[in-house]
């Protein structure tokens, strides 16, 4: 058994075939998979995409690349919705929250201040209602950290994680396990190699961040990433650390379930939809 922690399947790349990449991941044995939202307008849509798939799961929360596209209307509906969702066994964190820095010298990209303010907002609504995050981290690991420092929230998962061993420790530290996935499977890679390799492995989980993050042996012509890539993510972790495929599927798995506790809970097979 296999858990995708982190990916969008409510993303237009799949709008063509969903069912059937669903439907291949789940035969490849990934048997849960979490949905996070990225902006207001897609709150509904990954609950309903949860409830419509075996094994869906999903989080709700602002991005840190669509700041600019929201206001505190936003933050104040985000509330709302997790208000609403806590009742039901497919909702499991608050995300996809967190910092971007590397964007910032691109016209598109989102001003720190506003960032770490939606940031801010973010992981006091998940410390309010006792749920874990799903951090989008990159270029911005100190930044995130002190946050946290200031505001505790019960851990989570720090998505496609490339920091320092020291950054990795202090994650861990407060609770979180590094997400790995694609980037993890090509050799020049040598960071994130490394964590995979040197970290406790209950610091670790898998994801694809499908469809973005291809793994190394997609084709230049056919770079969609897809949930059912995971099972040979979990390989390249299992060569990388010198274990077996199966240890490593269960201790990713139990790793999954310990930082996102919601999803250890009851079968949500046939649950009904929370209502809208």
């Amino acid at each position: 058994m296999l858990i995708d922690t982190h990916c969008h399947l409510d993303a237009g790349e799949f709008d063509d075939d969903r069912a059937q990449v669903w439907a291949r991941a789940r035969a490849a044995g990934v048997a849960r998979v979490v949905i996070p939202a990225v902006a207001r307008d897609n709150f509904a849509v990954v609950r309903g995409l949860a409830h419509e798939i075996d094994g869906g799961t999903y989080a709700l929360g602002i991005h840190p690349l669509f700041v600019m596209q929201a206001d505190d209307g936003d933050l104040a509906r985000l509330r709302e919705a997790v208000i609403a969702a806590l009742p039901d066994p497919r909702f499991v964190a608050i995300g996809e929250i967190g910092l971007d820095f590397f964007v910032e010298s691109i016209a598109s990209g989102a001003p720190r201040a506003r960032q770490e303010h939606f940031y801010q907002a973010q992981l006091k609504l998940a410390a309010e209602f006792d749920l874990p995050v799903l951090l989008h981290v990159r270029r911005s690991q100190d930044v995130l950290l002190k946050y946290l420092r200031r505001i505790d929230v019960p851990g989570g998962i720090a998505h496609a994680f490339n920091g320092s061993r020291q950054q990795a420790d202090l994650f861990v530290q407060r609770g979180f396990a590094l997400g790995l996935g694609g980037e993890m499977t090509y050799e020049r890679s040598r960071n994130i190699r490394r964590l995979a390799e040197g970290m406790p492995l209950e610091a670790l989980v898998l994801e694809t961040d499908a469809p973005d993050i291809p793994p190394a042996w997609l084709q230049r012509e056919n770079r969609r990433n897809a949930p059912f890539e995971l099972p040979r993510m979990a390989q390249v972790l299992a060569q990388l650390r010198g274990l077996d495929e199966a240890g490593v599927a269960a201790a990713t798995t139990a790793n999954a379930m310990r930082v996102l506790p919601r999803l250890a809970g009851p079968s949500q097979a046939g649950n009904p939809a929370p209502a809208r």
